[in-house]
């Protein structure tokens, strides 16, 4: 133990001696290296008294955060430090109040002000991945690859209000092989030597030894973030400054080059020594050498006439193969017919020369649809094969796709050969044997009709919450995988079968979608239940059969979708015709919480497709299992490649990538009020797509005196406790008139103790478990707060002891306006309710609309003349009367002020996935 304990030691310090001299220390950064620092900073005895990092992103908090957060650190998440050029106030005193003595910026990609830089008494300490003064500014190790530097390193440095000038306090560097990537430099040595100089540098200041160097001008250079237009490859250089030139940009913005009058982008570079290999010649504008596609890959030249070679490519449509199989990337090439399929084609032959009577000959030039040939035409043409031909069955879509007759031909004798078929899904299924069946669980990110993993092979652990174990690894999707999906979904947009296929043919493969999820929902809903914690009835019924329901709803609507003509003053003589037509936006990313992980799905993604589009999915990061599963039925019900795809992972990378990405035109959201701030934003600066947000709530349910009690018990109880209380319009706080408020409760009370609370894949189980440990703590912490404001807890309120993340269903009265309670959603199985005086209608509104959220809300009453003047004075996208929780997919749901806009079902959905376009001619 001692040796393993001094290797330890040894791996992350300098020296192994222990100072007396400690700090205490603000970091002000975030990322893993961040998170890092900050523990081995704490290892070597520093206290560190505040973190200051980025907010949480989709609900997770950033590393960093999280480990401080742990630790009981005050942690500060400030979503910037300023406005206008002055240090916002509140920050500037939050800061002051930790009292650091140093700031240690490990990582930072936030502008800090220098009153804060300049603040404690030892100042602030950076780290930069270059040595400095060489490459200042970001982008650092990429410069260092591109300029074919021999040395790479890291600086720790003295802040300034320069950029990256202030004086140096040590450097480390190292050498660059000669196939170093970014990544390769990264882990190798910046990252772990990086942790160590940090807490080294700590520790010098804290004797007083450290030192500050300042920054010679001379060899200083600044460079800043390549452009994906300033990446293009000059072919007049030697071999090995193209391969750093191709490794400098890998993997963003991508080093490329036109080649068949296509960008083509290079990956993987490295220098090739030895006799040129066999390969076949590729043209490449500007090169003076043409290019060798060979076994390994792509072989090019450079002006000294060496060689380096390239792995991978990447096409202007996203679409990335290994670089060796470029000439099999495209069309097929022409096959020579045997005797018996020369038969074949002279039949096919006379059938179009009987159809286009009107053409002398028919050559392989002869273009069916040039002739002349219609709609009709393509039946006869199919039908006459499949007689004909030994019943060779074509679907109308190949005519289109070759109506030369030279191409249809060779489309023919591939289908013969078996050449042409679909490739048949491959899945790597993660297999469980329970609730009585045989679950097979797809995994992997979803991309461009494939299941794959994740670019960089990075996965989490999904967990089952009934018990908190493993469930299985699912595919943490980067920046790249993101990237991918996007030029997926936009080829199938623009490019392929979706963006040419008629309104019901589109139906036709929904309706298909809806049965597979019907024939599979027993699979899906056992699914749900280990994955969210859903109980495995209410899955069935609710989480599953809603999204069959929404499916087949949105089905219909596809051939449905009008525009309209409009009556426009003439412009005399001339006459003038105007009329809109209602098109799909493009390529929609499409967000979804935990809560009801298919449904949410369902909910959205049906409308997108109804509409025309294609979509890029991304799960919540705790709930991707039914998701992957949708995405295995949407292929075997014959959705075409990209128009579907799924990338699991988190919020703050994918689902940020996401809001950012210039080719998406739509994003929607469902999640917290703060996260859909963050997503409205970034959809702003990035390329103002459309954003429709689902946010949080705090729905109102008044329960008049004058109701049917036995039926607001029940129907306020579900509206509390449906799906453990994680609901999106649940009725945040309960409104009881005085006359009956003490014997509501009672009954609820009572009620709960009837509650059966357990595994969820028990057919007789009420409650099962919340969805994520995370969830329950923060609903722990919800009600603790409650307690020490003052609301009086009446049941539940603990987490219930056994295996999973149980908890009890709980009940507060007593609940004022001004408490945390009484404003701030729970979403989970809290009961709030608040007394008011008897007939008092107008007192009870204005409280019930007293918050910023606008979700849903409730009333229970007998008189109808109340319940109406209550459902029009209740600020919410939905009120219920004498009811609660009755959503239908042909009803619009979507909420008001800080709960959002845009809807989700009924025809209102479908605008949310559309663009109107206006049309004026004249006659």
């Amino acid at each position: 133990m001692l040796w393993r304990s001094g290797q330890l030691l040894r791996r992350f310090s300098t020296a192994r001696v222990y100072y007396k001299n400690k700090l205490k220390l603000a970091l002000i950064g975030q990322s893993l290296f961040g998170q890092e620092v900050y523990s081995h900073l704490r290892k070597e005895g520093h206290r560190v008294v505040g973190v200051f990092t980025v907010p949480d992103k989709d609900g997770k908090a950033d590393p960093l955060a999280l480990a401080a957060e742990k630790d009981g650190i005050p942690v500060f998440k400030f979503p910037r430090w300023r406005i206008k050029g002055k240090t916002i106030k509140e920050v500037i005193e939050a800061y002051r109040s930790v009292g650091a003595e140093l700031n240690v910026l490990p990582f930072c990609t936030q502008f800090i002000p220098m009153d804060v830089i300049d603040c404690p008494k030892h100042g602030s300490i950076i780290y930069h991945p270059s040595i400095l003064p060489r490459h200042r500014g970001a982008s650092a190790i990429n410069w260092t690859l591109i300029l074919g530097d021999k040395k790479a390193g890291f600086s720790i440095f003295w802040a300034d209000d320069g950029l990256d000038t202030g004086p140096i306090l040590l450097q480390r560097e190292c050498d660059v092989e000669p196939n170093d990537t970014v990544d390769s430099l990264y882990n190798r040595f910046l990252f772990p030597e990086g942790i160590k100089a940090m807490v080294e540098a700590v520790q010098l200041i804290a004797d007083g030894k450290a030192s500050r160097i300042p920054q010679s001008e001379e060899g200083a250079t600044y460079e800043g973030i390549q452009k994906k237009e300033n990446a293009k490859i000059s072919w007049d250089h030697p071999a090995e400054a193209l391969h750093n030139w191709i490794r400098g940009h890998d993997k963003v913005p991508g080093a490329w080059a036109e080649i068949d009058n296509q960008v083509v982008t290079f990956y993987g570079s490295s220098l090739l020594s030895g006799s040129v290999p066999p390969g076949e010649p590729l043209t490449i504008k500007g090169a003076e050498k043409p290019g060798l596609v060979t076994k390994n890959g792509l072989v090019l030249f450079g002006n000294d006439g060496k060689m380096l070679i390239v792995r991978n490519i990447q096409f202007e449509d996203g679409r990335m193969i290994p670089a060796s199989k470029y000439f099999s990337a495209g069309e097929a090439c022409v096959v020579e017919l045997t005797d018996e399929e020369k038969k074949v084609a002279q039949e096919i032959k006379a059938i179009w020369a009987g159809i286009l009577s009107n053409v002398s000959a028919i050559e392989d030039s002869t273009d069916f649809f040039k002739s002349g040939a219609s709609s009709m035409d393509v039946v006869r043409l199919v039908e006459e094969i499949r007689q004909k031909c030994g019943g060779l069955q074509l679907q109308n879509e190949d005519v289109y796709m070759a109506t030369k007759f030279g191409d249809f031909i060779q489309m023919v004798v591939r289908k013969l050969r078996g050449e042409d078929q679909e490739e048949e899904l491959v899945v790597d299924y993660v297999s469980k044997d329970i609730n009585h069946m045989t679950l097979k669980m797809p995994h992997q990110c979803f991309i461009n009709g494939q299941f794959v993993d994740a670019e960089d092979g990075r996965t989490y652990d999904t967990i089952n919450p009934t018990d908190g174990s493993t469930i299985c690894k699912v595919s943490y999707a980067s920046v790249a995988d993101v990237d991918k999906a996007v030029a997926a979904a936009k080829d199938a947009f623009e490019n392929g079968e979706w963006g040419r296929m008629n309104a019901r043919e589109r139906g036709r493969l929904m309706y298909r979608l809806a049965d597979l999820m019907e024939e599979h929902q027993e699979e899906l809903a056992t699914i749900e239940t280990i994955d969210s914690g859903a109980v495995y009835t209410l899955a069935l019924k609710t989480h599953v059969g809603m999204s069959v329901q929404t499916f087949r709803y949105f089905a219909g609507w596809c051939d449905k979708i009008q525009g309209s003509t409009i009556p426009i003053n003439q412009a005399r003589p001339n006459r003038n015709l105007t009329f809109t037509k209602k098109e799909p936006l493009g390529i929609c990313a499409i967000i979804i919480p935990w809560n009801y992980p298919l449904m949410m799905l369902a909910w959205k993604s049906a409308a997108c497709l109804a509409a025309g589009n294609t979509l890029v999915l991304k799960p919540a990061q705790v709930t991707p299992l039914t998701a992957l599963k949708f995405a295995e039925l949407s292929a075997k019900a014959g959705f075409p490649k990209g128009v579907i795809n799924i990338i699991p992972g988190s919020g703050g990378l994918a689902g940020q990538r996401l809001s950012e990405h210039p080719d998406i035109r739509k994003l929607g959201f469902t999640g917290s009020t703060a996260i859909g701030k963050q997503i409205m934003k970034s959809c702003a600066v990035s390329n103002l797509k459309k954003v429709s947000l689902e946010l949080g709530g705090k729905s109102p349910l008044i329960i008049f005196s004058d109701c049917e009690l036995d039926k607001a018990v029940r129907m306020g109880m579900g509206a509390v406790y449906f799906n453990k209380g994680e609901n999106c319009i649940a009725a945040g706080r309960l409104f009881v008139e005085e006359s009956i408020h003490d014997e509501f409760v009672h009954r609820v009370v009572e009620e709960i103790k009837k509650m059966k609370i357990g595994d969820p894949l028990d057919r007789s189980t009420d409650h099962g478990p919340q969805n994520h440990k995370a969830h329950l703590d923060k609903l722990l912490q919800y009600c603790e707060t409650g307690v020490r404001e003052g609301a009086t807890l009446v049941y539940g309120g603990r987490q219930i002891p056994r295996p999973g993340f149980f908890m009890e269903p709980t009940v507060f009265t007593d609940v004022e306006d001004h408490m945390y309670l009484a404003k701030e959603e729970s979403f989970g199985p809290v009961m709030v309710i608040s007394k008011f005086k008897n007939g008092d209608i107008d007192g009870v509104l204005q409280q019930a609309n007293n918050t910023e959220y606008g979700l849903a809300s409730g009333v229970f009453t007998r008189d109808i003349n109340k319940a109406m003047y209550v459902s029009e004075k209740l600020e919410a996208g939905t009120v219920f009367i004498n009811t609660y929780n009755k959503t239908d997919v042909a009803a619009p749901f979507g909420g008001v002020k800080q709960s959002g806009f845009g809807k989700d079902l009924g025809e209102e959905a479908l605008r949310e996935y559309l663009k109107t376009k206006a049309v004026t001619l004249e006659y």
